[in-house]
């Protein structure tokens, strides 16, 4: 793959701002050069944000149910219908983790739960709005799969559900379930979850019916380096579209106690993780935003990952139930992703949501 396909020649292609296709985001992504790579990244991260800001946010993960049909191989925190220990958190509960939010100077409300075979349109809608009566906070509920269940189960249209979501109080979408836009890799980790198609459909509808999104990628469950690409290849055609993705996120799966880590052997090292996290600021030239995750990578790589591509370090998560099930054990407060963002030479402010206002820290 030498001559027009070096990873020099690729940069330049870059540095004079012009696009790179998948074969040339292959040869990155294989080539080792993650310096080289990574000062490609900054540079365009830099372009994006010339003001030398760095963001995060203050919300909370609340997981309204653990009941789920998906039997994703990376998750332990699912419990199965008729599971003793499945659950729908009552209302009550959920306005008091809002309360406390708002008390922590939250501004918005991540909301996901299982794939629960009974709950249908009716629940979301009475759910939202309760939320909606009673407190000014931003909703980003219901990843796309989601969205694909209820919808089934509610037997109307995607778009129907989501314009009926929409009304009800939903503000946006969150990127969850996208794992790897892969159908051999979909059959394989999360056999019960909707295809990469429907993934894609959920937010192209969404975009069209006036809802932001975020998109994410979870890297390390046996996927090549050509699926990875294949994966921001989706993310940008659709973006080129309809221009609706706030952010990308990347993480690394978490294997601690779950199916997976029998078949798996080897977590993703800084290395590969930076590496991914500076290609998809280099291939996603149609994204503003690119969050690291510190919650599976350690803030120590966080930090460095602002000079990868890199913009925001995401939220403080007052609560996060998934990930920490299989291990993430890493936590930050608010003063935590403040000092990392100055001590990596940034100027740190607080976002909402969709990265629309920035309060700078002083």
């Amino acid at each position: 793959m030498a001559g027009m396909h070096s990873v020099d020649t690729i940069l330049e292609k870059v540095y004079r701002d012009q696009r790179i296709g998948p074969e040339e985001a292959l040869v990155l992504l294989s080539s080792g050069k993650l310096h080289k790579i990574g000062q490609a990244a900054d540079y365009v991260g830099r372009k994006k944000h010339p003001h030398n800001i760095v963001s995060f946010l203050i919300d909370r993960n609340i997981s309204y149910t653990n009941v789920c049909v998906a039997r994703c191989t990376f998750c332990n925190f699912y419990r199965k219908p008729g599971d003793k220990e499945g659950y729908i958190l009552p209302l009550k509960s959920i306005f008091r983790k809002i309360e406390e939010t708002i008390a922590l100077g939250g501004t918005g409300i991540l909301m996901q739960g299982g794939m629960h075979p009974k709950l249908k349109i009716e629940y979301y809608e009475d759910l939202l709005s309760s939320i909606r009566e009673r407190y000014r906070i931003h909703l980003h509920c219901f990843s796309p799969p989601e969205v694909v269940v209820l919808a089934r189960l509610s037997r109307i249209s995607i778009r129907e559900a989501i314009g009926r979501l929409k009304e009800a109080g939903l503000d946006s979408i969150p990127g969850g379930g996208a794992e790897i836009l892969v159908e051999r890799m979909r059959r394989q980790i999360s056999p019960g979850k909707c295809t990469a198609k429907e993934w894609l459909e959920v937010m192209r509808i969404a975009h069209e019916e006036g809802l932001l999104t975020t998109a994410t990628m979870m890297i390390g469950a046996g996927e090549t380096l050509k699926e990875r690409v294949e994966h921001l290849d989706q993310l940008r055609r659709l973006q080129d579209e309809t221009g609706g993705f706030v952010a990308f996120i990347p993480w690394n799966v978490q294997l601690e106690g779950t199916p997976m880590q029998a078949s798996i052997h080897k977590e993703v090292a800084p290395v590969e993780y930076l590496m991914l996290l500076a290609l998809s600021r280099l291939y996603l030239d149609n994204f503003k935003n690119v969050q690291v995750s510190w919650l599976t990578q350690g803030l120590k790589v966080a930090q460095i990952a602002l000079h990868y591509g890199a913009n925001d370090v995401g939220s403080i998560m007052i609560e996060e139930n998934v990930i920490s099930a299989a291990g993430g054990h890493y936590r930050a407060t608010r003063d935590d992703l403040v000092r990392l963002i100055e001590e990596a030479g940034f100027i740190p402010a607080q976002r909402d949501t969709l990265y629309r206002s920035f309060r700078k820290i002083a």
